[in-house]
């Protein structure tokens, strides 16, 4: 039998590997759909209605192929986490489907959050700032450095380091990129500059590629319109490596005079509680 979870070629250690092959069984065992909760860890947040119809509309034809992968919710009695298949789960309960196919496992939050990340890179379900809040999840809250993700997901040290450095724009920015509205590519080129959100206003009235934000902004770098200035590269370097470190957004901002500030970005009281005991214990 084929099994339904095999690893994509170059795509890490996948699926089949972190549950562990000797333990796979397709089974056609189905649980309650109303037993389900979703995934506290789930990467993809945002899920395109006509992709959902479209699979509902396959499923009340052909039924779900690929079974769910769940475990037991360690918070609700008599319930399953889904881990895995999110999209299959939403689009079965718009088809009226009151049971699904599922692969019950035992996993813990860290093992969940992998599963969860594999299957959506491998099906490139992510939008690019999903995607970077995915591997910076597994830094900030499971003690993955830059490399070791690398490792995990089988992409480039550099790509897992530009796909997290995305997360420095502003809200409004990373939005647009959720939406659509605005590429990867003109994100990477907007990362590090201070009007940012200028640029961006420009990229969608004049609609302009990748190529001509580029150009755009090195004319303002070479002019004398200050408030394009990139920050410099030795600085973007030291914010990278210390985020890197500490597991925290770390913004450095130096003025001409070396005076400035440095700031550390948390988010939750467990971090904030780690930073504290780290300057303590140092200084």
């Amino acid at each position: 039998m084929i099994n339904p979870f095999k690893s994509k070629k170059g795509l890490g250690r996948g699926l089949s590997s972190l549950i562990g092959d000797s333990d796979i069984k397709t089974s056609k065992d189905k649980i309650s759909i109303s037993s389900i909760v979703p995934n506290k860890n789930q990467p993809r947040k945002l899920f395109e209605k006509e992709a959902l119809e479209e699979l509902k509309n396959s499923i009340k034809e052909r039924g779900i192929i690929q079974p769910l992968i769940v475990r037991k919710s360690d918070d609700q009695d008599d319930k399953f986490e889904l881990i895995a298949g999110e999209r299959r789960w939403q689009a079965a309960q718009s088809a009226g489907l009151h049971e699904v196919p599922v692969v019950i496992i035992e996993a813990d939050n860290l093992k969940s959050l992998e599963l969860a990340i594999i299957e959506n890179v491998q099906r490139k379900d992510l939008n690019p700032v999903e995607e970077a809040e995915s591997y910076n999840n597994l830094i900030q809250n499971f003690g993955y450095d830059h490399e070791k993700v690398s490792q995990f997901i089988g992409k480039s040290r550099s790509h897992i380091s530009n796909s997290i450095r995305l997360l420095s724009l502003p809200e409004k920015i990373l939005d647009l990129i959720r939406n659509n509205k605005i590429s990867q590519g003109h994100a990477k080129v907007l990362v590090g500059l201070e009007n940012a959100l200028l640029l961006t206003d420009k990229i969608i009235k004049k609609k302009l590629s990748v190529r001509q934000l580029e150009s755009l902004v090195r004319l303002f770098k070479n002019g004398s319109n200050k408030s394009f200035k990139s920050k410099d590269s030795n600085i973007i370097s030291t914010e990278n490596d210390l985020s890197e470190k500490i597991g925290m957004r770390v913004i450095l901002n130096n003025k001409k005079n070396n005076s400035g500030t440095l700031s550390f970005e948390y988010k939750g009281i467990d971090q904030l509680d780690r930073l504290i005991d780290v300057i303590k214990k140092n200084y």
